[in-house]
């Protein structure tokens, strides 16, 4: 699905057109091999330079086609089971700002919605401002992360089967972001050198601010990844320390049944045994035998077995 929009510097908001116009902002939504064949006639470029926009793996990198530029970004969406990014395409064309999403994307929703000092045909400046909107959006969800790993932490006595898949999507979540942030931070640099999009003074600022906040948001998702791996092993060690306790527990009951059966065991023979013609001799025998029991009780409370 293609849309189509354009705002001046004057207008609040982006206005949907129908026709394609010089400075307009292109947006594909669930791109199909027919929208990226639409766009390949618009520009001028080849259909194997768009097919990487399908892909849901694709890395954050930048390209440069005759006077197109093409940077592939990822961004914090959850649109399928165990993938919690997903690949967005823009391209920034002589005549057109484009982006290409394979999948619907709020991401772009939220920015339209915005009023913008931008206008449709400042490319560099809504480049950035897209940028932008994705970084603060992986801070967002990494500083959430991170708060539910503080309340796990807070909780760490009272382990269960829940806490710990929640703790291990959350490093799922951390690692993937982890993995878009890098490449995203080098695609940064490479834009900087101003080789592949037309920058100005104030633009350099903005890029060394995003900079800065792809790096602390990068920091931040590592910090976070190190607290959730020291947690998961504080998990393991409480979990070996109850197995532990456990099989003592066990052990010792074992031993203390295990008497009982012994003595059992020795007067159910057919031979001649102690105390076999004594009219006592039961009482005694039990006597003995709990005397032993309390005996080996005592013992292993001592060696804090029970």
């Amino acid at each position: 699905m293609i849309e189509i929009y354009f705002k001046t510097i004057r207008d609040e908001h982006f206005q949907q057109i129908q026709d394609f116009r010089v400075g307009s902002w292109i947006h594909v939504e669930k791109a199909s091999m027919e929208d990226l064949n639409k766009i390949c006639d618009l520009t001028g470029l080849e259909i194997s330079d768009l097919q990487d926009s399908l892909d849901k793996y694709e890395n954050p990198r930048i390209e440069l086609k005759d006077n197109n530029t093409i940077i592939f970004v990822r961004h914090p969406s959850s649109v399928e089971e165990g993938l919690h990014t997903s690949t967005m395409a823009v391209i920034l064309t002589p005549s057109y700002f484009i982006t290409i999403s394979p999948h619907e994307s709020k991401l772009i929703e939220k920015i339209v919605k915005f009023r913008l000092k931008v206008a449709s045909t400042q490319k560099s400046k809504l480049l950035f401002y897209l940028l932008l909107q994705i970084t603060q959006h992986f801070s967002n969800n990494i500083k959430a992360v991170r708060h539910a790993v503080i309340d796990q932490e807070k909780k760490i006595k009272n382990i269960n089967n829940a806490a710990i898949v929640m703790l291990t999507k959350n490093e799922d979540i951390l690692n993937q972001y982890l993995s878009t942030l890098v490449p995203l931070r080098n695609l940064l640099e490479a834009i900087t050198s101003g080789r592949y999009v037309q920058l100005y003074e104030k633009d350099y600022d903005i890029l060394q601010d995003l900079l800065i906040a792809i790096r602390q948001a990068e920091d931040l998702c590592s910090v976070n990844v190190k607290s959730i791996r020291s947690l998961r092993d504080s998990y393991q060690i409480l979990f070996t320390n109850d197995v532990n306790k456990t099989i003592k527990l066990l052990t010792a009951i074992t031993i203390i049944f295990t008497i009982p059966t012994i003595i059992a065991s020795i007067y159910g023979m057919n031979v001649r045994l102690p105390l076999e013609k004594n009219p006592y001799a039961f009482l005694i025998i039990m006597n003995i035998t709990i005397l032993l029991c309390i005996v080996s009780i005592i013992l292993f409370v001592r060696k804090r077995w029970l």
